[in-house]
Parts: C-alpha cells; sequence; structure tokens
C-alpha cells in the first residue's frame, strides 16, 4: 500500500474538504459547518488568491464557476460561535459543474484594513460582483481594473449594506437639491471614454459614441450601454446599470421574515412566486421545517405556470426586436388566460406573494383541474403556431442565427445558468441535478442549443415551454392530498388550533404574526432553475424576527457582464437581438 492511499481514500470519502485540508493544511483553513451543509471554510486572505488558483486551474473536477461574491458587516452579529473574529467577511461561492458541488470561501477583515486581493485576473465575471461589495460595504480590492460605483450614483455617500447606514428616508436629511449640489450631480454623469480603456483610431480623430439607453424600448428597462463604433461596426460597449436600484437586500434586513416575501416578488417582475421559492426554501432550511407533499406539488405547479408566463414575454418580445409585430399580441392573450389561472388560485396575477414559510397561503380552489387542463390542453397547438410564425422565420433565423455566440467554456467563465447555459450545449438544471420541491419526482427533459447563439437561446425556452407544461399536467395527475401548510411553529401564519385553549399558545400566535418567527441562528443559501437563470438567496440569521443579511444572487446581474465579449465586432442590429436574446429585466440586475 502506497504513502497516499489511505489519504487517497479519504478525499473520496469526503470530497472537496478533505482535499483542501490535504493540500493547505488546517492552518490555512477553518471549517465552518451551515445549515445548508455546503462545505465552508475561512481562509487567511494571504493565500486567498493561491486557494482559488488551485481550485480553479489544478485541481481535477475544477470550481470553475464563480457563482457568487458578496460580503457581510459582522460587527453586530451576537451568534458567531466557532468563526474567526471578523469586522466584515467576503464570501466566495464557487461552483464545480464536474462535481456537481458547491464551496464557500470566507474571508475575515477588520475595519481598520478592509483590503484584498481582486480576483478578476482568476475570473473576468468578478469585474461587476466586487465593484458591488466596495460600493455596497466599501472593501477595496488591490488590482481591480475600475473599481467604482456600479449600483449607487457615483456621488452616493457611505456603503448602504454597512449597518450603521440607514435604512429608512426618515432616518436621513430631508432630501434637497440646490444648483451647487445639481451641477456636481451632472458633472458626475459626464462619460470619459479614457477611464474605461477606449481608445482613438488616430491622434486627429475622435470617438463615435452612441448612447443605447437607459430609456429605449430596446434596452428592456432603465439600463445604458455606452457604444463606440466605428460606423455601425461596435468597437467597444460599457454596460451601466444601477437605474433601477432599490435597496432589496438592505429591505430584507429591516423586514421580518415574512413580510419580506411581497419583496421578492418584484426581483424578477415576470418569475413571480418563482422568487418566493428560493427564499421560503432558505428560510425553511434554517428552521428545520419540512413541508407536506402536496405543498412540493403546488410549488412545482406554479412554478412552471410562471415560468411560461415569463417566456411567453420573452418569446414575443424577442421577436418583435428583430422585426416581427404581431407574435407579442398573440403570446399576450396565452399570458392573459394563463393569469386568470393564477389569479382564481392566488386571488392576484403578477405579484401574488402567495407561497409561504412551511407551505402556500391557501389550498387550491374548487375546480382549479378544470382550469389547468383546459389550458394545458390549449396552450401546444398555439406554440406549434408560433413556432411556424417565428422559428421557422428565414429573416429571423438570419438576424439570430450564429450573432452573440458564447462557448459552455465561456458561460461558466462568466456565470451564465440557465437557458443561456443550455443554449451551449451543456445539459445543466438545476430541477434536474440538484432537485428541490420534489421535482426529483417528475419525467421532463432538458432542452439544449449547440451554437450557444440568438437563436439557441429562444429555442431552448421555446422547448422549455412545452416541458413545463408536461410537468403541470404530471401535477395535475398526480397531486397530493394532505395540507397546504407544515405542522411547525416556525411556519406563517402559526399554526391556530390550540389559539382558544391556553393563554401561552395565544401569546405565541399573536407574536408570530405580528412579529414574525425567531428563526434560528444560522446561514444557507438556496437556489432554483427560475426563469432566467439560478436564482438564489443566501440567509445569515442572527436568532431574531428579522434576517441579519440577505445575499440575493440573481441570474441576469453576471448575463449583462458578458455584453462587450459577444458583441465586439458586430453590428448595432445584433446588438438588439443580443440583449433580446439575454432575457433580463432590470428589477432582476439591480435588486
Amino acid at each position: 500500500m502506497g504513502p497516499n492511499t489511505k489519504m487517497d481514500q479519504i478525499v473520496a470519502d469526503q470530497g472537496i474538504e478533505a482535499e483542501l485540508l490535504n493540500r493547505f493544511g488546517s492552518s490555512c483553513l477553518q471549517s465552518q459547518r451551515t445549515a445548508d451543509e455546503i462545505t465552508t471554510f475561512w481562509i487567511d486572505r494571504t493565500r486567498l488568491l493561491q486557494v482559488l488558483r488551485y481550485l480553479k486551474l489544478e485541481i481535477e473536477g475544477p470550481f470553475l464557476c464563480l457563482y457568487d461574491l458578496t460580503a457581510i458587516d459582522e460587527r453586530v452579529r451576537a451568534h458567531r460561535e466557532g468563526q474567526p473574529n471578523a469586522d466584515y467577511t467576503v464570501v466566495y461561492h464557487l461552483i464545480s459543474y464536474d462535481r456537481n458541488d458547491d464551496l464557500r470561501l470566507k474571508v475575515p477583515l477588520r475595519k481598520d484594513d478592509l483590503d484584498l486581493s481582486s480576483i478578476t485576473s482568476l475570473w473576468p465575471a468578478a469585474n461587476w460582483y466586487e465593484c458591488e461589495v466596495w460600493d455596497m460595504f466599501g472593501i477595496n480590492f488591490h488590482g481591480h481594473p475600475r473599481l467604482r460605483r456600479i449600483l449607487t450614483p457615483p456621488t452616493w455617500e457611505g456603503h448602504p449594506l454597512c449597518k450603521d447606514h440607514p435604512a429608512r428616508a426618515t432616518e436621513m436629511e430631508p432630501f434637497t437639491l440646490p444648483d451647487e449640489k445639481q451641477q456636481k450631480e451632472q458633472e458626475a454623469l459626464k462619460f470619459n471614454p479614457e477611464y474605461w480603456g477606449m481608445k482613438r483610431h488616430a491622434e486627429d480623430s475622435d470617438f463615435m459614441f452612441l448612447n443605447l439607453g437607459p430609456n429605449h424600448p430596446s434596452v428592456h428597462g432603465v439600463f445604458r450601454i455606452v457604444l463606440q463604433l466605428d460606423g455601425e461596426e461596435i468597437i467597444d460597449a460599457v454596460p451601466e446599470i444601477g437605474y433601477h436600484h432599490r435597496a432589496a437586500e438592505k429591505m430584507g434586513e429591516r423586514q421580518s421574515w415574512h413580510s419580506y416575501i411581497p419583496y421578492t416578488d418584484r426581483i424578477d417582475y415576470l418569475g413571480g412566486v418563482m422568487n418566493n421559492l428560493p427564499y421560503v426554501l432558505a428560510v425553511e432550511k434554517l428552521a428545520g421545517i419540512r413541508v407536506p407533499d402536496r405543498v412540493k406539488t403546488i410549488r412545482v405547479m406554479m412554478a412552471e405556470f410562471f415560468r411560461i408566463a415569463s417566456h411567453l414575454v420573452f418569446y414575443g418580445t424577442f421577436a418583435q426586436d428583430v422585426g416581427q409585430l404581431s407574435p407579442v399580441f398573440y403570446m399576450f392573450i396565452d399570458r392573459e388566460k394563463l393569469f386568470g389561472i393564477i389569479e382564481a388560485f392566488t386571488g392576484a396575477r403578477m405579484h401574488p406573494s402567495w407561497f409561504r414559510i412551511g407551505g402556500v397561503a391557501h389550498d387550491l380552489p374548487q375546480g382549479w383541474d378544470t382550469m389547468v387542463r383546459d389550458f394545458i390542453d390549449y396552450l401546444p397547438a398555439r406554440l406549434d403556431e408560433y413556432e411556424k410564425m417565428v422559428m421557422e422565420n428565414s429573416l429571423l433565423k438570419r438576424r439570430t442565427v450564429g450573432v452573440g455566440d458564447y462557448t459552455s467554456a465561456e458561460a461558466v467563465e462568466w456565470g451564465v445558468t440557465g437557458p443561456g447555459l443550455r443554449a451551449t450545449g451543456l445539459e445543466w438544471d438545476w430541477r434536474k441535478h440538484r432537485p428541490y420541491s420534489g421535482y426529483e419526482n417528475f419525467d421532463f427533459e432538458i432542452p439544449t442549443g449547440n451554437r450557444g447563439d440568438c437563436y439557441d437561446r429562444c429555442r431552448v425556452r421555446v422547448e422549455e415551454m412545452r416541458q413545463s407544461l408536461r410537468i403541470i399536467r404530471q401535477c395535475l395527475d398526480n397531486m397530493p392530498e394532505g395540507d397546504y401548510k407544515a405542522d411547525h411553529p416556525l411556519t406563517t401564519p402559526p399554526p391556530k388550533h390550540r389559539t382558544m385553549k391556553d393563554i401561552e399558545t395565544l401569546i405565541d400566535h399573536f407574536l408570530g404574526v405580528s412579529w414574525g418567527p425567531v428563526i434560528p441562528p444560522g446561514e444557507a443559501s438556496i437556489g432554483v432553475e427560475a426563469t432566467k437563470g439560478n436564482n438564489s438567496y443566501y440567509l445569515v440569521s442572527d436568532g431574531s424576527t428579522m434576517s441579519y443579511r440577505t445575499r440575493i444572487r440573481t441570474p441576469s446581474f453576471p448575463h449583462l457582464q458578458m455584453i462587450p465579449l459577444i458583441s465586439r465586432g458586430l453590428m448595432v442590429a445584433d446588438l438588439i437581438a443580443i440583449i433580446a436574446s439575454i432575457d433580463f429585466v432590470m428589477a432582476d440586475v439591480d435588486r
């Protein structure tokens, strides 16, 4: 038996945790157990780049995807048992698709020394994430190409996600805009091409710019792209976000666990209850709540309804952006029919906020099955008609085939998830590879493309609608009996059946309704296959009625960061098709 055989067996049995300890030792890495059971290590910042380089470039089954990068202000947190001293923590979340495994690395920082090495040399996708951490927390990243405000205006003072930054307008001085301040704001908005690395063709020539947005239908929201052009050819592009920033993460840290649910609807505002799902799953993981099978199936059915609703909007506007005006009107008729079902189930249409911690708001109404059956029998023929109208249209194909393409490796490198990843041929779907809410019990296919271009990104979504109908039919035919809410004291609203029997239970119920549940201390990150890619909530509880840290990882944020890479050398008209094919909403980007 060789000297490494025993360690090899440990590595095989224990996975990445044993591999890292074997490579770097316990003096470099300190393990932390979390409620989501993701392997989590604390690491000294002097070893950060070394460890990350090993994980991406040297290890077998590498962690090629930088899934998320965020921070936590630890200064007023009470429950940090077993964790190193830190005023701030920078958190790196990596994914290995080869291993189907996650890894969380944490770097502790003191408030008087908030400096850390940039990892943009390893992952170009880290660019926006590091800007966001600096903007929100004031943590500086050495070696970053252009560390700047990204979600707040360039003149903003302070760092909003720090615990000492005001959370409400009533905590700040009344807003005023004297002439001097207005002039300063206007100056800050000027675009400096040299700052962004743009270069003139010659000393006697100047830049030619086109501002696409921030208020134009083709950019699908308040989003600006500054284009450097040579005629109509795109030489460079600078996406600018933040116009729609509404401090959703800050609000998550001042609302009760329950009352924050309606805020989640407004992140991907086309995804409805799909936004509720990762949030309530993360809270349920922290609280140890197991929901009944009926709840799981209802959630799956409603999530797939909203996947279809969102994809219909995408489908119609995608066709419209490349010149077809009719399809969007037909598809919105279908969406209205779908909203009729959603309204009958939940009482609302786009933003029902219907999922609850431990279940759903109420059971399905009488006659729900007839409504569902009628719709899933109706839509397939309509999709066949749209196939001929849109996907087989020769002009649309000429505008989109081979345009804005990228490879699977590039998609993983930039943190692309969802249809944009599967369009490259990588068959990865969280519903299949990381089943949640009972998805392991459903039979459906994972549509993929092979070119990773605008056309394939549309094709994948079209086929996903057919698979969603397939899933919904299985929900219809196999809906379990049982309760629509878990029998657990931390569900919302809490169980009521004993409230009239003793005063203690009545008091608990009153507090649970008015203040919300007290969730045990811990950390959990749960992701779902949302309409536009993977959406996850990373929640930190300090054992109170509110979240200590609410991190929303949205798919659209990394997707927009790829625009310069896939648009250089193309025409302005091609960029319109690219933007349409990405399928984003700015609330999902800016939060």
